[in-house]
């Protein structure tokens, strides 16, 4: 069973960057596509950007591309999420996901392809 744990969540102004961090508290990542969703209250989870196993396969949202980079360091079974160029509209509470399907070949855009899921942390951007 895989526990994921997200950290760097926060305030910061519009213009501002922020680095989420997704660590595996117990088992290991380096098998698993991840991926971070964003939640506000009372809408759906969004799709914000997908990294497959190797790194080599990346996929964002339109409206972060750009502004949004992740990367992984399978050494440290970690996954990271650079946000730069931050607006109020990215305020939500950021979750990480990871799959568990050896046999899918590419990371999904769809939140319910992933089984393991961090607690979230919100991210708060003011104008």
């Amino acid at each position: 069973q895989v526990q994921l744990v997200e950290s760097g969540g926060g305030l910061v102004q519009a213009g501002g960057s922020l680095r989420l961090s997704c660590a595996a508290s117990r088992g290991t990542v380096t098998r698993n596509h991840m991926a971070w969703f964003r939640q506000v209250p009372g809408k759906e989870r969004v799709f914000v950007a997908a990294v497959s196993r190797s790194g080599g396969t990346i996929y964002y949202a339109d409206s972060v591309r750009g502004r949004f980079t992740i990367t992984r360091d399978n050494a440290k079974n970690t996954v990271y999420l650079q946000m730069n160029s931050l607006e109020p509209e990215d305020t939500a509470v950021y979750s990480c996901a990871a799959d568990r399907d050896p046999l899918i070949p590419s990371p999904s855009r769809s939140a319910s392809r992933y089984d393991y899921w961090g607690q979230g942390t919100q991210v708060t951007v003011s104008s």
